[in-house]
């Protein structure tokens, strides 16, 4: 992984898991991912206009599939989480959601796309693996079986959009900007059948975390451009681990802004992963 791939990996771990803390705050249902997809949508067009004008390419059915299978993908990886957080901590859900989805497109980069990682990023994704391990056992796992089911759930999910985006941009060439936007529509339609039969809880949402949405809708597509950009260039089996220490900055999060304790424990956590993320930039 080369520098540049680090600190674009790293500037989206801030913004990821800034917007999770919102949205854990928010604890929102599809209604409320209308809401900030419906955002993230009109104000990333003046974005994606440019791209799309800045350097033009071919985009065929092929490509509009693509953009469609990433946006059926993150409908349920959206909605999983949202429930998600409805039922356990910032520090266990969002945990083992990432967690999950970097070990799996890690293990499924090398099967389907036939990458290569250097013992070292294998050695650094182990230790991210086991950091993440010690956070779902400091949160109490046992004690949140639908947290579990919903941050594991999810996780397989992220690894689903991840190799099927890490495709789009790097063998169909879809822009990064406009793969993200157009999978941003690509949710507001889907959910817009939800977001018309509820009606009133989309009000209620609104009136109560327009804020949290507005944040959620800039930092959310942010997030994502930055990864998928950095996937351009590099390998699932670097990038996606590397994600994860987004874990280490909502971990402090969760302990300073809503207090869900253990700071020592997650904190040895932390630094295992911090490591683990050094393995992979240096393999």
């Amino acid at each position: 992984m080369t520098i540049l791939a680090l600190l674009l990996v790293l500037a989206a771990a801030l913004a990821h898991s800034s917007w999770n803390l919102l949205s854990k705050q928010a604890g929102g249902g599809a209604s409320f991912v209308w809401i900030y997809c419906t955002i993230s949508a009109v104000l990333y067009a003046p974005v994606a206009l440019a791209a799309l004008l800045y350097r033009p390419r071919h985009f065929g059915w092929l490509e509009l599939a693509f953009v469609l299978g990433s946006a059926l993908i993150h409908v349920g990886y959206f909605v999983l989480l949202q429930r998600g957080y409805r039922v356990g901590d910032l520090s266990l859900v969002y945990p083992l959601a990432r967690g999950t989805g970097a070990m799996t497109s890690t293990l499924a980069a090398v099967l389907v796309f036939g990458e290569r990682p250097s013992w070292v990023s294998l050695l650094g994704a182990f230790a991210v693996g086991v950091s993440i391990l010690l956070f779902a056992w400091y949160s109490r796992v046992g004690r949140s079986p639908q947290a579990l089911f919903y941050g594991t759930l999810t996780g397989l999910l992220i690894a689903a959009y991840t190799l099927w985006d890490k495709h789009a941009v790097s063998t169909l060439r879809i822009s990064p900007v406009i793969l993200e936007w157009g999978t941003t529509v690509g949710l507001v339609i889907l959910l817009a059948p939800t977001a018309a039969r509820n009606r009133r809880e989309v009000r209620r949402e609104w009136s109560a975390h327009r804020k949290h949405a507005l944040g959620i809708g800039i930092l959310c597509p942010l997030a994502y451009i930055l990864v998928l950009t950095a996937l351009v260039f590099s390998p699932v089996s670097s990038i996606a681990p590397a994600r994860e220490v987004s874990i280490l900055i909502g971990a402090a999060m969760g302990t300073q802004v809503l207090a869900e304790g253990q700071p020592y424990r997650r904190l040895m956590a932390a630094t295992l992963m911090v490591l683990g993320v050094i393995a992979l930039a240096l393999g």
